[in-house]
């Protein structure tokens, strides 16, 4: 598990969730969202502010968990929650924006799971996603 980068793709996480609350404009203007003014509905506004809100909740969880367990596990949750968006919204938005929503989704969903796999941090402790390795496995490395 890289630690490192796990935090620094939470706080990103974090800050844009926040941001995105507060403006939810931000993430509908790219998905399609929008009138012809720039602006979401207030259905639409109301709809993004709990999603901007889990993503502030994981990227937070990310950000300031122990190293080990909770860490991943909190990156798992981000994980399953930008696979889940990639699906729905590749499923849900309208045709122009799709393959941009879906690519956003996946390509943050695969650099958690790159600091989950990637070594950083004390080497020869841990395996890959941060396992604890034998002292044999550790040896014949």
């Amino acid at each position: 598990m890289h630690v490192k980068m796990l935090r620094l793709v939470g706080a990103a996480t974090a800050l844009y969730g926040i941001a995105v609350a507060a403006r939810p404009e931000l993430l509908a203007k790219p998905s399609g969202l929008t009138g012809a003014d720039g602006r979401a509905a207030e259905g639409t506004r109301i709809s993004l502010r709990p999603l901007a809100l889990r993503d502030a909740a994981d990227g937070l969880a990310m950000a300031y968990a122990p190293e080990g367990p909770a860490l991943r596990t909190a990156t798992l949750v981000r994980i399953a929650s930008d696979l889940g968006d990639a699906l729905l919204l590749g499923a849900t938005l309208p045709k122009q924006a799709r393959a941009k929503a879906v690519a956003v989704s996946v390509g943050w969903a695969s650099l958690s799971v790159a600091g989950l796999c990637a070594r950083g941090g004390r080497r020869g402790e841990r395996g890959s996603a941060g396992f604890r390795t034998s002292r044999r496995r550790r040896a014949a490395r």
